[in-house]
């Protein structure tokens, strides 16, 4: 049932297409929240979109692609008020040996996962913090990291190091925005989504698969974990939650 209180507000979630993305906006418009869907996979977050009815939009955009963002955030502003909360969520996995042979690879992962909430970040951080959303509240800025930015393994090293670098970030911005932007860390185990399927090594990819087999959670778990967080009452700040199945060792 809808939060009176939640009512009014716009949550802006990156990387909606699919998984945590997804539930999370099922979880927060279920919620009262209107959500703003954005993604590269038009198709999906249409069709996600068209499912939640109003009170959702989809917009089309990159995070890799700072033009794109501004324009979302035009959008985000124009049709549904600001954002009031951003979920930094796009991210990818692209686990594999450190080699020339993975440079495409740990690329993409340093522009999507670290340089892509940055900039998502920087590009709506305005409205996070204008004194509209102030009179609803105040913002809250959501980060999705990984137990690996706090673990590192084998095959992993790349993603590791964008993951650590995403919990550094958002410590040092839940400093910098108090009191305006409650600053919340996401840091998931094992989670049922088609992250390793983009795995373009083969044995990594097949190594980790039978990871994944073995236990997850589900992405409307995390979802509920990120709707109890923005739940909190504003004098109270979750600022950093671990979860994972609770057979995962690492």
């Amino acid at each position: 049932m809808a939060d009176p209180q939640t009512a009014a507000r716009t949550a802006v979630i990156t990387g909606a297409s699919s998984g945590i993305g997804a539930a999370t906006a099922r979880a927060l418009h279920a919620d009262g929240y209107r959500v703003a869907l954005l993604a590269r996979r038009a198709d999906r977050i249409d069709a996600l979109a068209a499912e939640l009815g109003d009170g959702a939009i989809a917009i089309r955009a990159d995070v890799t692609d700072r033009d794109a963002l501004v324009a979302a955030a035009g959008r985000v502003q124009a049709e549904l008020g600001g954002a009031d909360v951003l979920v930094n969520n796009a991210g990818t996995m692209l686990l594999g040996p450190f080699s020339a042979d993975q440079r495409d690879d740990y690329r993409a992962m340093v522009e999507v996962n670290l340089l892509g909430t940055l900039t998502a970040t920087e590009v709506f951080l305005d409205q996070l913090k204008s004194s509209d959303q102030r009179k609803r509240g105040g913002g809250d800025l959501i980060n999705i990291s990984s137990v690996a930015g706090r673990t590192a393994r084998a095959t992993n090293g790349v993603y590791a190091a964008t993951k650590w670098g995403v919990n550094g970030w958002s410590e040092s911005m839940r400093q910098e925005l108090l009191p305006d932007v409650r600053v919340t860390l996401i840091e998931p185990g094992v989670v049922d989504t088609e992250l390793p399927t983009h795995i373009t090594h083969a044995a990594t990819r097949e190594a980790v698969q039978k990871g994944y087999d073995a236990a997850t959670v589900k992405p409307g778990e995390i979802a509920e974990i990120i709707a109890f967080v923005l739940s909190r009452p504003r004098h109270l700040a979750i600022n950093e939650v671990l979860v994972r199945p609770a057979t995962q060792l690492g």
